[in-house]
Order: structure tokens, then sequence, then C-alpha cells
């Protein structure tokens, strides 16, 4: 299977519309650089584990997945991404798995679809590895993203004159070259790699953050913990203990979701430096804030859950 029938160029011209900034373009002769945008580092945050986890498997740089994943699919906001997973506008060609239509060189054409990104992440990654045109490029240092970027402009990756130099800008950019010489992955955030297919078109998946030995995402209007657990793939009942709730309870926008049980105690940051209550907390707001266990955090302060209420001014123990 040839790429030139695989991903079309022209795509890469159209369909980014809410990358087009963030793609160097020729204007008036002189090459514009790329901007700093943070969709793309949300983007980055979600997947560098993802890209790693590749690399070390494929020998294909995390620099060069990423900054492909980012321009073919627009930051995961492409139709492809969010209708199929498919981040890299990979065509059907015999695939025998989930299909999703889309115009492109011609009007209604076969993707292919995938459960989540891992998984085009995957399958871009074999085709990579599988293809004899690419073949040469492993001979590369893994750490020669430039060399890779071109190698895959002049194997015929993509017509596009300029899309060795997107490639590049884009991994400048946002440094994306730190992760070529990784050699380990946070194994919680590949196994969680979340599902874009299943999200709203205009907010796109929910970044997951790190605090204190664990991972949350904020809530969003309208989320449930079952709408949660079906993006990131753990149930609704689980998420709601690790965050000592009911999994009927309803989340406010911006509530912190916990995606593993939480820590008896704060980050060693906070070892001398009590929490000092401030007006409208809560014991629970404060636990979520620090990712610890509300009944620990009655028990490290002597208070019974039953009769204390926080008052503004209170000094308390979090680590």
């Amino acid at each position: 299977m040839s790429f030139l029938s695989a991903v079309s160029p022209r795509r890469c011209r159209y369909r980014l519309v809410a990358a087009l900034l963030l793609c160097i373009g020729n204007v008036g002769g002189v090459v514009a650089q790329t901007r700093w945008n943070q969709n793309f580092q949300n983007y980055i945050d979600e997947y560098k584990d993802v890209a790693i986890e590749q690399m070390l498997r494929y020998r294909i740089p995390a620099s060069i997945t990423l900054a492909q994943g980012l321009l073919e699919s627009g930051a995961g906001r492409s139709d492809l991404a969010r209708k199929g997973n498919n981040h890299f506008g990979i065509k059907c060609h015999g695939w025998q798995g989930r299909k999703t239509y889309h115009d492109d060189d011609e009007e209604g054409e076969c993707f292919r679809a995938y459960d989540n990104a891992l998984q085009s992440y995957e399958d871009h990654s074999k085709f990579l590895s599988s293809g004899r045109r690419y073949r040469s490029l492993f001979s590369l240092k893994i750490t020669d993203y430039r060399g890779w970027a071109r190698g895959l402009k002049a194997a015929g990756y993509a017509t596009n004159p300029q899309y060795a130099q997107r490639l590049i800008d884009i991994i400048e950019t946002y440094k994306l070259y730190q992760y070529d010489t990784a050699t380990s992955y946070d194994r919680f955030m590949v196994e969680h790699t979340p599902n874009t297919a299943a999200q709203d078109v205009a907010q796109g998946y929910h970044p997951i953050r790190r605090t204190n030995d664990n991972y949350y995402l904020l809530a969003r209007r309208g989320d449930t913990f079952k709408t949660i657990a079906e993006e990131v793939g753990i149930s609704a009942r689980k998420l709601a203990k690790y965050n000592e709730r009911n999994k009927r309870d309803n989340l406010k926008e911006g509530d912190i979701i916990f995606l593993k049980k939480k820590r008896t105690k704060a980050d060693k940051a906070f070892k001398h430096k009590p929490h000092v209550v401030q007006r409208g907390e809560s014991m629970y707001d404060i636990a979520q804030h620090y990712a610890i266990r509300l009944k620990s955090l009655y028990k490290k302060n002597g208070l019974d859950p039953h009769t204390y209420t926080p008052r503004v001014g209170d000094r308390l123990r979090v680590y």
C-alpha cells in the first residue's frame, strides 16, 4: 500500500482548520514559524507516553510520531480522529475492521476506524516499520528527527513540499525531541489513552493531569461518572469510589475526578505547609485539592467528621 493513496496531502492543507496557524506556510516567500498553541500542548501531554511506548517497540522517534499525529489529526480534533480515532489518516485498503467515511480525494472515501487512539498509533507504527519504502529510515539514529522528517517526505509519505519542515518546526516549537531519549513511559497513561471519537465535537477529550502520585481530570458541564468512565476505560463504580462519591451523583463543572485511589497524605512538598481554610471550602474540597482521602484528612487532624465544620482560617495538616 502506498501512503500517497493512504493519506491525502489535500487533507493536510484543508482538514486541519483548527491548526492552520500551527503549520508552516509559505507567506510571500518567507516560511512562517509555528506558534505555540494550548490544544497542541494538551495533545502532547495526553499522547507522549503512547509515542514513547511505540518508539521503544518499533524504533520510530517519539517526536516524529507525535508531530505526525498533531499535524494529521489537528491535535485530535479532525473529523477522522473524532469519528474513528484515526490520528494518521490511513485509508481502508484491505482493512477488515471498523470503517468510517470521509470526503477526501473523492467523495465518501473509506478510512480505518479504531476503538481508541492507541490502536491508531499501533497501526501507524506497523505501517512504517513494515513498509519497504521506509526501510532506510530505520538505519538513522533515533534522535535524528530531521533526518526522519526529510526521509518521510523523500519516501513519498506526503507530496506537500513543506511537509518535512512542518514536522521539524512542530518538533522544535514543542521540544518533542526530548522524548526521543526516553527509556520508559507511564503505563497508566498508555492504558487509558482517551477515546477521542466518543467526545463532544467542540470540547474534545478531557486532558489528564497528574498530582500526588495520582491522575485526574476536570469535569465539564453535562459530565457524569458514566460518560467519564466510557472515555477513560475505568468503570463508573470505581471512579465514584476513588472520589468517595456515589456513581449517580451529579457532577459540577470543574469537579476534580481522580482516576486512582487517593493517598492518605499530600505530596511531600506540603509536609510543613498546613492548609489554611478559605471561605466556602468543605473538608471534601480540601481532600480533593490535595488528592488525599477524606477519612485521612479528619484522622490526621484528630477531628470528628460528625461534629467538625471547617472555619475560615483553620489550619489543617495534609501530610
